[in-house]
């Protein structure tokens, strides 16, 4: 296998993918060279890590960059099964998903192998390891949504593993998978646990993702925590519940609870496979409709990630996606767009305005709305999407929008749903009282606090064509059913051409 230069393009690839994704014209377009790369990459599987790889979505290319270069997954333990079922990281983490993991992807695999492939372990890729495992039904949420189950101890544990007294208690009011009332998985089990579900990651843009952008976390006013090995402080902005904070720890939580990685881990292997994930950068590059995204201003593709400094942490300065305002009156130095690319591009700098100046009513949002911003607070998307070139959030991301919570999370009979009663003396949970209906608890799991239930951590907006569905649950097919909720959500008002622009720019990040 040849490695992958700046320049080479796609055309073998193309051919290989055909018949298991869509390609549009843009993207056949820029296929110049040749590398036959299967779409899906197995654990153990014997291949050259070119230095930029790119893969085609349903309407373009995403493409990664690693900075520390091309290499062989031999000599890489993210591509390695290292525990006991088979998976590697790579498994989970898909270069063709945006270093994440598309349903598509998860039914497709389901047809390939039977559901026999590591993806589909019990312990995490079905809906309780207690299920018959080669049952179709057994994995609904993962097939349907792109859901692992992610079990935490109850009660919750601090990072030495000392269990925290919880301000709430919990019950068990819908359990549709049976885990967390199964006897050895769930609540009542000998190490009790609470089974939710949830979308992994992309483990992409780390640089943005660690980013520290305040001293302290402005949602609590206490200082941020601070890496036990290094004394440094951490942005929070890691997991969806916060629950490791560093890459270490994650690394750590992942090996033990979805690979199943027994033992000590070799520092060798954890040293490995920071460093791969710390050079990675995943973007955009391609947009059939709109052209190259890394040209004419628009600063799109990996490359440009990786360029700029730490993290590019302008709160309040320059507006987020202001790469894209220059599209605006659809010029470029391109002369081959046709004007049907000019418009859609206008489409897309109409969406940057919207995301960063068009204001609503945000309510009853904690950690937005209990901070002395009032309730409601008059802002726009960029006020919590506010970090530069990735839509994070510069200060922890923790944010209750409704996802999760009754009566905004969409109702869904195949997702659990708990009962949590905050207990005296204890404040209640500052906008839905002492008794709150959730569907995962969230950063209240890490915490055991009753103002963090329903928290998830924001995530990097960018490479989103290439991982639906979207929101930690899975419960946005579309990058429209996106822009929908957060109209509904909170009464935005948005027209349908307000809603079509901001969907357009989402596409391309």
């Amino acid at each position: 296998m040849q490695t992958v230069r700046s320049g080479i393009g796609l055309a073998a690839l193309v051919l290989a993918l055909a018949p298991h994704c869509a390609l549009g014209a843009g993207a056949a377009q820029e296929a110049t060279g040749a590398y036959g790369y299967a779409r899906w990459w197995t654990a153990g599987e014997p291949r050259e890590i070119p230095q930029r790889l790119s893969y085609p979505t349903a309407t373009g290319l995403i493409a990664t960059l690693s900075t520390s270069g091309a290499g062989g997954t031999a000599d890489q333990p993210f591509f390695q099964p290292l525990g006991g079922n088979g998976r590697a990281c790579v498994t989970c983490h898909q270069p063709a998903d945006g270093m994440s993991l598309s349903v598509e992807t998860i039914r497709e695999r389901w047809r390939a192998t039977q559901g026999h492939d590591p993806l589909f372990a019990a312990i995490d890729g079905s809906d309780c390891p207690s299920l018959p495992q080669e049952q179709e039904s057994s994995h609904t949420l993962l097939l349907s949504r792109g859901l692992f189950r992610i079990a935490r101890p109850w009660p919750p544990r601090d990072g030495a593993g000392r269990p925290i007294d919880p301000q709430f208690t919990i019950e068990v009011i819908r359990d549709p998978t049976g885990c967390n009332g199964d006897a050895r998985y769930g609540l009542h089990g000998p190490q009790p646990m609470i089974s939710v579900y949830r979308r992994p990651r992309p483990a992409t843009n780390l640089k943005y993702v660690l980013a520290v952008g305040f001293p302290f976390e402005p949602k609590t006013g206490l200082p941020l925590p601070l890496d036990p090995e290094t004394g440094l402080q951490v942005s929070g902005n890691l997991l969806a519940d916060m629950r490791a904070t560093t890459l270490k720890g994650q690394a750590l939580d992942a090996l033990r609870s979805h690979l199943q990685f027994m033992g000590e881990v070799p520092p060798a292997t954890l040293a490995g496979i920071i460093a791969f994930e710390s050079g990675l950068y995943t973007a955009a590059s391609v947009d059939d409709r709109a052209g190259p995204l890394d040209a004419d201003g628009a600063e799109g593709g990996p490359e440009a990630l990786a360029a700029h400094r730490g993290g590019e942490l302008q709160y309040g300065g320059q507006p987020v996606w202001q790469e894209f305002l220059a599209w605006k009156d659809g010029s470029t130095a391109n002369t081959q767009l046709s004007e049907t690319q000019r418009e859609f591009r206008r489409s897309v700098a109409r969406g940057a305005g919207l995301f960063a100046n068009r204001n609503f009513l945000v309510r009853d949002s904690a950690g937005i709305t209990n901070m002395g911003f009032g309730n409601p607070v008059r802002n726009s998307c960029a006020f919590c999407h506010n970090m530069q070139r990735t839509g994070m959030d510069v200060a922890p991301g923790q944010v209750d929008i409704g996802i999760a919570n009754q009566p905004w999370a969409s109702p869904s009979e195949h997702m659990p749903l708990f009962k949590l009663t905050c207990l005296a003396p204890y404040a209640p949970h500052p906008h839905l009282g002492r008794v709150v209906y959730t569907q995962d608890p969230g950063y209240a799991l890490t915490t055991g606090k009753c103002i963090d239930i329903g928290k998830i951590t924001a995530q990097s907006m960018r490479g989103l064509a290439a991982r639906a569905p979207y929101f930690s649950d899975g419960s946005a097919q579309t990058l429209r059913d996106v822009v929908d909720y957060y109209d509904r959500r909170y009464h935005i008002g948005l027209s349908e051409q307000d809603k079509t622009d901001l969907a357009n720019l989402m596409s391309v990040l």
